[in-house]
């Protein structure tokens, strides 16, 4: 595991990302609270790309908890066919849906332990849910920021908690709330996992990592 990087290094890391990219956003598609938690849901082991596709038109008749459940967990199958793992996440947005109806008045709540108390909903999508709808510096660690994290020294960490907890103390306050979607995107475009593209990396000098391509 790498050393934790300078303050420095990382204040002028993320200020890069920040010329590069100043509002980067999330590629899941959504128009309210509630259709944001549903799409993170199903995005677990799923492409955001894939997810969008089934979500169109999933979304164009039940944006809301109430409306999910009239469609009903057969419709939400019929949707959501080219996703894997459909049959469990169908199952769940129809329990989370109930219990936001139930518990919640329909209203998506805004505290972690609330979100991560729905059916379907861990730590990563409630601090999604978070970051992206209420604007909380939440960050949400997925593999290619568990990656970027370890190999850059940004945030190291031995598992998914720990690289969240090193970006909240390592992350400069005035890059917090962009601070994950600049990470999953360098991740997902630029330090891939078995071939980094380490020649169009815009912090390549700034990074310890050893085994750099060429």
């Amino acid at each position: 595991m790498q050393a934790t990087l300078p303050y420095a290094t990382i204040h002028e890391i993320f200020r890069r990302f920040r010329d590069a990219e100043p509002e980067p956003k999330g590629e899941l598609e959504h128009t309210n609270a509630y259709t944001l938690v549903v799409a993170v849901a199903l995005s677990a082991q799923a492409t955001d790309v894939g997810v969008n596709k089934a979500t169109r038109g999933l979304f164009a008749i039940a944006d809301t908890p109430e409306k999910m459940l009239a469609l009903g967990e057969a419709g939400v199958i019929e949707h959501i066919k080219t996703i894997g793992l459909l049959r469990n996440k169908a199952k769940n947005v129809i329990k989370l849906s109930q219990r936001l109806v139930d518990e919640f008045g329909g209203q998506v709540p805004s505290s972690r332990a609330a979100l991560e108390s729905l059916p379907g909903v861990g730590r990563k999508t409630a601090n999604v849910v978070l970051n992206m709808w209420f604007r909380h510096p939440a960050q949400a660690v997925d593999t290619h920021i568990f990656r970027v994290g370890n190999r850059t020294g940004i945030a190291p960490g031995k598992d998914v908690v720990a690289v969240e907890r090193a970006i909240e103390d390592n992350v400069p306050a005035e890059f917090a709330q962009h601070a994950h979607h600049w990470l999953i995107l360098h991740g997902r475009y630029v330090c891939k996992a078995r071939k980094p593209m380490c020649p169009n990396c815009l912090i390549r000098d700034l990074c310890p990592f050893e085994e750099k391509t060429q």
